[in-house]
């Protein structure tokens, strides 16, 4: 068999496993996040539906599938379904530069467990995440609704806010690793034996918050408002086109920033070899959710930002500071190369 034959064969199985692992891994997320708010608020959360409430994502999405779904009278039909594939490709698509271990052998084939390593994931990432929000934008715009329409404006807002700063975040990073690649971003902190919070705390911060803002998680999550929009851009929409929206954008889009985020601040799959030869794996694992954790602890502990703060602070406190954090590291850098 030729290599190319073998390249697509290993290929496309990653893009099932990856589709298929996430997809799931989305929906048991509703769960965690379920238990974790109420053990927050001192109650037990899903416990009726399998053992420990374990089979509550199954049967939600058994209801969600048979639930009927009323398209507005005056919707634009094309627009109204093109959202939601819109809405969860880009999530998807994420996954696709995340490289989740060091590359092993199998029956003398050389694996890397990433779909695409490319030199240019940095810019791939930035290209989906802007691409999600026309999910956002589509959806609001197609329904014919006030409500949706005026969610959609506000997802929007902020998204171009924060896209900004988000790419100034990780201009240090990429000063320091010298690549835009997701697995050289890995190797240089490897070698140096130094993760890059150590060297770049600031920018963490502020891709942890555009990380929040980016996924519509609290304090960021102005574009569902329930109080005041209802569920916001996707209102009027129902049954499992309903459920798509927080799939990708709560779910799947924070575990893919997690993710970017364990690549670019804390060493990827770098750690003390203590789990045997999956110890590369499961590092990274365990650092990828306790980014996820972190986020879905804030939602049941930080109360709502009002629409003009999020922006104000988008691009009159955290752009100033991602300017000044990039300027620094390259003065820093040049001197001290």
């Amino acid at each position: 068999m030729s290599s190319w034959v073998v390249d697509l064969i290993v290929t496309f199985v990653k893009v099932l496993v990856a589709v298929g692992v996430f997809m799931g891994l989305g929906a048991y997320l509703t769960w965690f996040e379920r238990k974790l708010a109420g053990h927050i608020q001192a109650r037990m959360g899903p416990k009726l539906v399998g053992p420990f409430g374990l089979l509550q994502p199954l049967a939600d999405g058994l209801k969600l599938l048979t639930k009927e779904s009323v398209i507005p009278r005056n919707a634009d039909r094309v627009v109204y379904y093109l959202a939601v594939v819109m809405a969860l490709t880009p999530s998807l698509l994420l996954f696709s530069v995340i490289p989740f271990g060091p590359a092993f052998t199998i029956f003398g084939y050389q694996v890397k467990p990433v779909v695409a390593d490319v030199n240019i994931a940095l810019l791939l990432v930035f290209a989906f995440g802007s691409l999600s929000v026309y999910g956002t934008i589509f959806s609001g715009w197609a329904s014919n609704s006030k409500y949706a329409f005026i969610g959609s404006l506000r997802k929007a807002a902020v998204v171009i806010a924060y896209e900004v700063v988000l790419g100034f975040s990780v201009l240090g990073v990429i000063l320091l690793a010298g690549t835009m690649s997701a697995s050289g971003i890995v190797q240089a902190q490897v070698e140096r034996g130094v993760w890059f919070i150590l060297y770049q705390p600031v920018a963490f911060v502020l891709y942890l918050f555009c990380m929040l803002a980016e996924s519509g998680r609290v304090p960021f999550d102005i574009q569902e408002a329930e109080a005041e929009l209802v569920t916001g851009y996707n209102v009027e929409y129902g049954g499992m086109r309903f459920g798509a929206f927080p799939l990708a954008e709560w779910y799947l889009n924070v575990v893919a920033l997690s993710a970017i985020g364990v690549i670019l601040f804390f060493g990827g799959w770098s750690g003390p070899h203590i789990f045997g030869p999956l110890s590369p794996y499961l590092w990274f694992l365990i650092k990828t959710f306790g980014l996820v954790f972190f986020v879905l602890w804030l939602h049941w502990t930080l109360p709502r930002f009002q629409a003009k703060d999020i922006t104000e602070i988008g691009w009159k406190v955290m752009l100033p500071i991602a300017l000044v954090n990039v300027v620094a590291t390259a003065v820093v850098y040049y001197l001290l190369a």
